[in-house]
């Protein structure tokens, strides 16, 4: 049986991701680093546990596709993230020279786009709106619980 993997696919396994964090009670993004058509890394966002400011799904998932190819370079590899990353992340993406860029939802407030494309390595590729109202829904849900349990306290 031959499978075709999409990005659709692996939007799908970053929403997992976002999923798990969501169930921790962090903010629910997640990505997921593919190489050769094969995930390498998983990741989200973990700054509540960690204590880390810094500690978002984009940064965790750069570190183990890094740490599982054995090079700070992410060449030949697609990072998909459940939201716009922020300017931070997008910063990290550039040095690590990823080929490829694909979010689902855009982050209007904190998001790279605010600043241009230009943040990315120029050879950075870029895609978004991927399962965009899946993950919309997630955030969108998250922070309803939020406000909620805020009002109560």
């Amino acid at each position: 049986m031959f499978t075709v993997f999409d990005d659709k696919h692996f939007m799908k396994e970053a929403l997992k991701q976002a999923q798990l964090a969501m169930d921790e009670d962090e903010i629910p993004v997640g990505a997921v680093v593919v190489s050769d058509n094969r995930i390498i890394a998983r990741a989200h966002n973990n700054t509540e546990q960690l204590h880390d400011v810094t500690a978002h799904a984009e940064i965790i998932a750069i570190t183990a596709a890094s740490d599982y190819l054995g090079s700070k370079y992410l060449k030949g590899c697609t990072l998909f993230v459940t939201l716009e990353p922020c300017l931070m992340c997008a910063g990290a993406l550039r040095w690590s020279q990823i080929d490829r860029l694909v979010y689902a939802a855009p982050d209007e407030k904190h998001g790279f786009m605010r600043y241009g494309k230009g943040v990315l390595h120029p050879s950075t590729t870029l895609a978004y709106g991927i399962l965009q109202d899946e993950s919309s829904r997630l955030l969108r849900t998250f922070f309803q619980k939020k406000r909620t349990i805020d009002k109560l306290i």
